[in-house]
């Protein structure tokens, strides 16, 4: 699977070359690189492709190579905390008590333990920041979570990150944006 970027108002005010070509080939991707640099934006933007919606100013070809597009989630750590939204399990009484105890972390643990390993098989799962309020112990479970839905759902999971455990892990392929940002767009200083 191949993401042809063509026109993006985001990204091309970063300096990323158009078109950006997006290799989504491997089924356990992270999306790394500094604070600003589009990694969120990135993903954001697979999510629309995948789903073949249309955004202002965002032009894109999606060459799917045989991949099933019909289960797609974006989990974004930091607007998906399930604490924040406790009207949605007032007919869970057990899970609310226990969202209502436990650290963010904790939450965080439960729902790639509970609530992911539910979905459908062969679910694209997009994640932005999934290590957020996690120890590096729980990144490495996390990881071992992730690396076992792709082995026994054949989910296809993308996740923008600054965790060193997953970026390192020999089972994931990388994308480092940082390394993608338009070198031929000169600063003041360096010489010409």
């Amino acid at each position: 699977m191949v993401l042809k970027i063509l026109a993006h108002p985001v990204l091309t005010t970063l300096n990323f070359h158009m078109p950006m070509i997006v290799d989504l080939s491997h089924p356990l991707i992270m999306l790394t690189g500094e604070n600003g640099c589009g990694k969120s934006t990135l993903l954001h933007s697979i999510y629309y492709a995948l789903r073949g919606e249309q955004v202002d100013g965002y032009v894109y070809k999606l060459e799917r190579g045989g991949v099933p597009t019909d289960n797609v989630l974006l989990f974004d750590a930091e607007q998906h905390n399930p604490r924040m939204k406790l009207d949605f399990f007032k007919n869970d009484p057990r899970m609310l008590e226990f969202l209502q105890i436990a650290s963010h972390g904790q939450v965080m643990l439960a729902m790639f333990h509970q609530s992911f390993p539910g979905l459908p098989d062969g679910t694209i799962l997009l994640l932005d920041e999934p290590e957020m309020a996690l120890s590096v112990a729980n990144q490495r479970r996390i990881l071992q979570s992730l690396q076992e839905l792709v082995a026994r759902k054949r989910f296809r999971i993308i996740a923008a990150t600054h965790s060193s455990v997953f970026i390192e892990a020999p089972e994931t392929y990388v994308i480092n944006l940082d390394r993608h940002i338009n070198r031929h767009v000169y600063t003041t200083d360096l010489p010409m």
